[in-house]
């Protein structure tokens, strides 16, 4: 069940029990997405980051399934906003992220980035942090 018991200082907390429900989160965050938006996606492995971007993909139309991009880095999606769904576990250095341009690149759509917290420095300051843990 997904529930919102609470809320913290560093925004607010959601607690799900199913995968179901993490993607369905997903769903309803993409409703509050626009262009330009960053969202980075942290959290151990195998924690629901994808499921997360699975949901918010499915929220803005995409009809293909979403898969973590760990060995192509990225995938773009065409919805209601193009959606680019990163991966940077692979990346080694704020260079190479910087080499990817991705934030030029999905100015007119959504970008998630999951192990975002590796590029957090790199982002614009107003992106959103959605911390998954188990």
């Amino acid at each position: 069940m997904t529930s919102f018991p609470s809320s913290d200082p560093a925004g607010v907390v959601v607690t799900t029990g199913l995968p179901s429900e993490t993607q369905a989160l997903g769903r309803r965050l993409a409703g509050l997405l626009r262009p330009g938006d960053v969202v980075l996606l942290a959290g151990p492995l195998g924690a629901g980051k994808t499921l997360v971007a699975a949901g918010v993909a499915d929220g803005l139309g995409v009809d293909v399934p979403v898969t973590s991009p760990t060995f192509v880095i990225v995938r773009s999606y065409a919805g209601f906003l193009p959606l680019h769904h990163a991966d940077v576990y692979r990346i080694d250095s704020t260079g190479e992220w910087d080499d990817l341009d991705l934030l030029t690149m999905a100015a007119d759509g959504v970008l998630m980035v999951e192990w975002g917290d590796a590029v957090a420095g790199s982002v614009p300051d107003d992106h959103l942090v959605v911390e998954i843990s188990v």
